[in-house]
């Protein structure tokens, strides 16, 4: 994908994360999420912090050349449950988040920060890299990162919030094509699965059945593909 389209794509992304909490109220933002611990304004905490991330690495140019690109930046992922600095980070995105007088607080910072951080990687040079979490990344694969962790948390959020909307056509063929990636070029996920559930199944977040293993033969052991 070019960097119009990942940028798009992000765009995309995290418009629709707005659109999930926008309207929510402070009984709703203590919904449940797909995130062990983690209520919706925490979760939605965690993704404030991404996208303060994004802001970071779009301001951080690096001469390169990459050594990660958008697939390969999520093998130093654990796969199938948190490590030590996974745990401590659940347990700091909840006490930070409980520190704002209102859930309401946490949308107003996602509703600024998040539009930010799209013109900040609309402005970035398509042919550059940065500097993120330790790699370093060609601009439209750090772009193809946010996206894809965005879709996923935005499938997080909507666990308890049945009315919400799905992530975007676009945004969500990112993060499919990053399992794909993580996959493998020789296996074929299941025919019947929506994108939805297999983004869900390749992070773990909804185990597989009997007939998902038997589909999948010696391909299921690799699930999930990240945590």
């Amino acid at each position: 994908m070019t960097h119009q389209g990942q940028h798009l794509a992000l765009a995309q992304a995290y418009d629709g994360i707005i659109r999930v909490v926008a309207d929510l109220d402070d009984v709703d933002l203590q919904r449940p999420t797909r995130c062990r611990g983690w209520l919706v304004a925490d979760l939605l905490f965690h993704v404030v912090c991404d996208a303060q991330r994004a802001l970071v690495a779009l301001a951080s140019p690096a001469e390169g050349p990459p050594d990660v690109d958008d697939v390969s930046y999520w093998r130093a992922f654990p796969a199938g449950g948190q490590d030590d600095d996974g745990a401590r980070h659940a347990w700091w995105a909840r006490r930070s988040a409980a520190a704002f007088d209102r859930p309401s607080g946490i949308v107003r910072l996602w509703t600024d920060t998040a539009p930010a951080a799209v013109r900040a990687a609309g402005r970035a040079d398509p042919d550059g890299c940065v500097t993120a979490q330790g790699h370093v990344l060609r601009v439209p694969d750090l772009l193809a990162t946010l996206t894809t962790e965005a879709v996923v948390h935005h499938l997080d959020l909507v666990l308890d919030l049945p009315d919400a909307p799905l992530p975007g056509v676009l945004a969500t063929r990112v993060a499919v094509a990053t399992m794909d990636g993580l996959l493998s070029d020789d296996a074929v996920r299941p025919a019947a699965w929506s994108d939805a559930e297999y983004l869900l199944k390749a992070t773990g977040r909804v185990p597989l059945t009997d007939h998902d293993r038997l589909e999948l033969g010696e391909v299921a052991g690799w699930f999930p593909l990240l945590g």
